[in-house]
């Protein structure tokens, strides 16, 4: 069985850094991403809808830049869920948020960096300005991607996380990590 792929592989005039999207996004937080229509999807959703499917398979055959853009944010939710779940006790929402946009502007490697887990399989940016846009990106993407994941997890109103988004703590898609 085949993994998901993103849809916006096809998309037409999208920005690259490296090999990697710059795709639009539907965000209150400043940052260079360009602002997607507010009625359609955007990479974010994306994400988020196939994370749970996508983190069970160990292989991932890239098709388009912004499969490579989905990549790095589902590695993204599992270093997420894995903050959450080594907690010493459940988070409640605002907690959650505070430590999620926290792990969101803290400093990560991006790809063309040494520590960066997928580097393979990505194309370092050209300049040292595109490298900068790139980080500036991401941590708007991540910033975004941290603030709908908690609105996710506590979407059922009992102020614990969701179980069954908590239950994907452990795994690790395509057994990566984007923590260093």
């Amino acid at each position: 069985m085949p993994a998901y792929h993103s849809a916006l592989n096809e998309e037409p005039d999208v920005r690259q850094v490296g090999n990697m999207s710059i795709l639009p996004i539907r965000t209150r937080i400043r940052g260079p991403a360009p602002i997607a229509d507010p009625a359609q999807g955007d990479i974010i959703d994306e994400t988020l809808d196939l994370f749970r499917a996508n983190s069970l398979f160990r292989n991932f055959e890239i098709k388009g830049p912004a499969d490579r853009t989905l990549i790095v944010l589902i590695l993204f939710i599992s270093d997420c869920l894995a903050k959450l779940g080594s907690a010493r006790t459940v988070p409640t929402q605002i907690e959650a948020s505070k430590l999620l946009n926290t792990l969101s502007v803290d400093t990560f490697a991006i790809p063309g960096d040494a520590h960066f887990p997928l580097n393979a399989h990505y194309a370092a940016p050209p300049s040292r300005a595109d490298a900068d846009y790139l980080r500036q990106y991401l941590i708007q993407v991540r910033q975004e991607l941290a603030a709908r994941l908690v609105e996710k997890l506590y979407a059922d109103g009992t102020g614990k996380p969701s179980k069954w988004w908590m239950s994907f703590q452990k795994r690790r898609f395509m057994n990566r990590s984007l923590a260093t």
